[in-house]
């Protein structure tokens, strides 16, 4: 087929249309945010946190967002509920991370969703977190928090009869990741909570201890 086409153009009995220019809308640059640098690797708790948001649809006429951040070296997760996924929502969770997670966050990796644009960026740019955005259709990359999704789907959601309202599910969460972060041991971690990894992480570093923050 490839050589009858080939044949045919060569004989001009075969156009090809002209493309039409200026269709394709071309993505706007990023004030902040850059792509991850190829030699940045995370080696220390904080060093990157990917962060996503998740549709809840649990029945007709509801639609939810859960913003859930999940730290790739001690998989340690934030998750919250939030009606609308905004960049104001995305900058209230940033505050939430960082009151949550027992280090401080030293880099965030996103989509390119808009949540994560405008007052998120912004805050990140305030708070010298490093703010890396994938390139378009990579989830793949985000590979942490995605498991993360399907963890707190499968072990939360599917299990808790909770009412399905943010006021509801705000608590409730919230304890389900007290649970996640402290009791429940990670196989990939050698079966030790994130709790515990960041506690022998910093004994290792010489660090002073941590106490769960819930």
């Amino acid at each position: 087929m490839g050589r009858i086409l080939a044949h045919l153009k060569a004989k001009g009995r075969l156009i090809e249309p002209r493309r039409a220019q200026g269709t394709r809308s071309r993505r706007r640059p990023r004030f902040y945010a850059t792509r991850k640098p190829w030699h940045y690797l995370a080696r220390n708790p904080g060093d990157l946190v990917e962060v996503d948001t998740k549709d809840l649809r649990p029945l007709p006429g509801i639609h939810l967002k859960q913003f859930t951040a999940r730290d790739v070296i001690s998989r340690w997760d934030v998750v919250a509920v939030r009606n609308r996924a905004t960049s104001c929502a995305a900058s209230t969770f940033l505050d939430e991370m960082q009151a949550r997670m027992p280090f401080p966050i030293q880099a965030i990796q996103v989509d390119g969703g808009s949540e994560f644009k405008a007052l998120f960026e912004t805050e990140c740019q305030k708070r010298h977190i490093r703010l890396f955005e994938l390139p378009p259709r990579s989830p793949k990359l985000n590979a942490h928090v995605e498991r993360a999704h399907r963890s707190h789907a499968e072990e939360f959601h599917e299990v808790y009869e909770v009412p399905w309202t943010v006021t509801a599910l705000t608590p409730a969460l919230k304890e389900w990741e007290r649970i996640y972060n402290t009791v429940r041991p990670h196989q990939s971690r050698g079966y030790r909570t994130p709790l515990e990894f960041v506690n022998d992480w910093r004994k290792t570093h010489g660090r002073r201890q941590v106490s769960p923050t819930y």
